[in-house]
């Protein structure tokens, strides 16, 4: 059998995008209770945030219970993965991360001028830029995406920045967040067809497009902190997408809330979609899982 823990996201809400760095507590708690004892659980998590030149994790501690030793390598993307096994008979797994960030404000100058296609054949860039214009599991570049994306731009791109903006808020303005209407392993062509999703797919929807379109695009998971944030609020993971531009780096946008991240957003992993960057995933012996719990806390750090 195997575990995997779907991506959630939080009720848009009307949060405006901060300019100064900040300092963020996260606290991630899996908990999958089975249809009696299992054995020989291996599993996989993808939960320590990211440190670049937006954020650092100066803290990072990993509970699992029952007890296990992690161990930790870091991926083709750069993300922290850490694996371990449970070889005990078990009937419920917690996995818990608790995360202390620093974010910084953008230190680029927004971009002036334009970034044309043509800036994509600099050999500097590598091959790199290829993995995230092809396609994915979860975001085949079907007849449909490209229908779309001749329909909003035409057979060519200006400006990969100003495009690649357009066509995530169009899929904001296609889209309507629901919780219930897609699956964890939902392809993008359901999306497109539905119109209907959660962060996850708001992220799906705006790579397929951008890589139809020619520009890469990569997806990034993680959180941010509300600052409307209510009591009883939901709090989730999030998903957004960022965008590589030859000369600049690559820049985020949120086509959910229809933004560039701030520093009020935390990065955990990225990747070519979900696939690369799942949070928890597992294999093991037994009878199934009877309930996943997942809960998420994002708060300013004392």
């Amino acid at each position: 059998m195997t575990d995997s823990t779907p991506p959630l996201a939080a009720e848009p809400p009307a949060a405006t995008n901060q300019t100064s760095g900040q300092r963020i507590r996260v606290r991630h708690l899996t908990r999958f209770r089975y249809h009696g004892p299992i054995t020989d659980s291996f599993n996989e998590v993808r939960l320590h945030p990211l440190s670049d030149d937006s954020q650092s994790c100066v803290r990072f501690t990993l509970g699992i219970e029952p007890s296990a030793t992690a161990r930790m390598y870091e991926d083709f993307h750069g993300n922290r993965v850490h694996y371990f096994d449970v070889t005990s008979a078990h009937e419920q797994l917690d996995i818990e991360a608790v995360s202390v960030v620093e974010t910084r404000p953008e230190r680029r100058p927004p971009p002036l001028t334009a970034f044309p296609p043509g800036l994509l054949d600099d050999p500097v860039l590598g091959a790199g830029a290829f993995d995230f214009l092809d396609s994915t599991t979860y975001v085949p570049l079907a007849v449909p995406l490209r229908h779309e994306v001749r329909h909003l731009i035409g057979d060519t791109i200006h400006d990969l920045w100003s495009d690649a903006v357009l066509l995530g808020e169009h899929v904001h303005s296609i889209l309507t967040y629901s919780p219930n209407a897609t699956k964890v392993n939902s392809q993008v062509t359901d999306v497109l067809e539905t119109r209907r999703g959660v962060c996850q797919d708001f992220a799906h929807l705006m790579l397929g497009l951008c890589r139809c379109a020619g520009i890469p695009a990569r997806y990034v998971s993680g959180y941010f902190l509300n600052p409307n944030r209510q009591p009883g609020d939901l709090e989730a993971s999030h998903a957004w997408v960022e965008i590589l531009l030859p000369g600049f780096g690559w820049r985020g946008y949120d086509p959910t809330h229809r933004r560039v991240p701030g520093t009020n957003y935390v990065k955990l992993a990225r990747g070519r979609d979900y696939g690369d960057i799942r949070p928890v995933g597992g294999t093991f012996r037994g009878r199934g899982t009877r309930e996943m719990i997942v809960e998420v806390q994002v708060r300013p750090a004392e």
